[in-house]
């Protein structure tokens, strides 16, 4: 069974404009003459996915007291989803627990011109797969080995070590030392 976890910082949020973005959903906008938040809900209703934080979505419910409540999530949600409508069921009925069933089809996603950068990190129990679009870098200290769209693999350090218990291949259109 592959999971897919889209990843979403909140750093994509603020570098959209403005920095308090986030805190605004959390903290909640203005109170609603809907039901509270604290009524129990046993039907499905419809509300809007907001961010993904940490691979948690937020998401803001009609009649919720607050703006943005975190979620958990039966289907796959990524930053394209970001603004749109979802489905949303409470565990328990406690609307402070809801719980996105589904993506509402057919409507605009996220509101501004560029979509958060989206990594996908895919794994089926075997492997792991990690996808980014155009560079991807693992960076520890001073050492780091980056992937590029073009093909490019660089790999950096102070030192670098290569050992096998096998044959240990060199293998290029030419190949430089020093």
């Amino acid at each position: 069974m592959n999971a897919r976890v889209p990843l979403a910082a909140s750093a994509d949020l603020e570098e959209h404009g403005d920095n308090s973005l986030l805190d605004r959903l959390l903290r909640g906008g203005p109170a609603s003459t809907s039901p509270p938040s604290d009524a129990t809900c046993t039907g499905m209703i419809i509300g809007e996915l907001l961010a993904i934080v940490e691979g948690a979505p937020l998401v803001a419910q009609p009649g919720a007291a607050t703006r943005a409540v975190k979620a958990l999530s039966l289907v796959d949600l990524h930053g394209a989803h970001i603004g749109m409508r979802v489905a949303l069921m409470f565990d328990g009925g406690d609307r402070d627990r809801p719980i996105v069933v589904g993506v509402l089809r057919g409507q605009a996603g996220w509101p501004l011109e560029t979509r958060p950068a989206q990594v996908e990190v895919d794994t089926d129990g075997e492997r792991l797969l990690v996808t980014a679009k155009e560079q991807l870098v693992l960076r520890c200290g001073k050492a780091s080995i980056t992937l590029t769209k073009a093909g490019k693999v660089l790999i950096e350090g102070s030192y670098v070590l290569s050992r096998s218990s096998g044959v240990n291949r060199i293998k290029g259109g030419s190949v430089q030392l020093n």
